[in-house]
């Protein structure tokens, strides 16, 4: 009577643990905590396990200390994601560069080899698979917009701090 009751509780103990164990293992990375000041501006900051913010030495070193122009490029990029030999989906994003301030006429003189560049970059993520799946990840995303941003201080120097995604979308075939 007693290894009757005694098993079930057993297992019962072995699929709890298990289950918290996975958690655990599974949980997802820690996302930064967007704090908005009382200016109206975001600051961004890690959030700790006492839930206190990583401490700052008076500026924070991802915002630049210059005013930013935000220049969006005019049309859509449209990436064919290839599978084989026919195309499998199409990818359409909007992007936008954040610049210095007062060189937006710059982005505009040199959008055409910008553009090509750029394109160029989605289609190299597009090729190692970079739109398949759950394209829209934090990770993958920050794996394009980080080469994204590379390419286009390549192409328009110092002046550029980074590429907003705008818009994105995917459409199967």
């Amino acid at each position: 009577m007693m290894k009757k009751l005694l098993l079930p509780l057993i297992l019962a103990l072995i699929g709890i643990a298990g289950g918290v164990g996975a958690g655990i293992a599974l949980r997802p990375a820690k996302q930064p905590e967007i704090i908005t000041n009382p200016c109206g501006e975001t600051d961004h900051a890690e959030k700790t396990d006492a839930g206190d913010h990583a401490e700052s030495d008076g500026h924070d070193d991802h915002e630049p200390a210059e005013e930013q122009d935000y220049v969006k490029l005019n049309n859509q990029f449209i990436v064919p994601v290839v599978k084989g030999d026919a195309v499998n989906s199409l990818v359409v994003m909007s992007l936008s560069i954040e610049i210095a301030q007062g060189q937006r006429e710059l982005v505009y003189a040199r959008e055409p080899k910008l553009r090509d560049a750029l394109l160029q970059v989605m289609f190299d993520h597009a090729n190692m698979g970079g739109f398949d799946g759950a394209f829209t990840d934090g990770n993958t995303l920050d794996v394009l917009r980080v080469a994204l941003t590379e390419t286009a201080q390549s192409v328009l120097g110092n002046s550029v701090n980074s590429v907003l995604i705008v818009e994105i979308a995917r459409q199967d075939m």
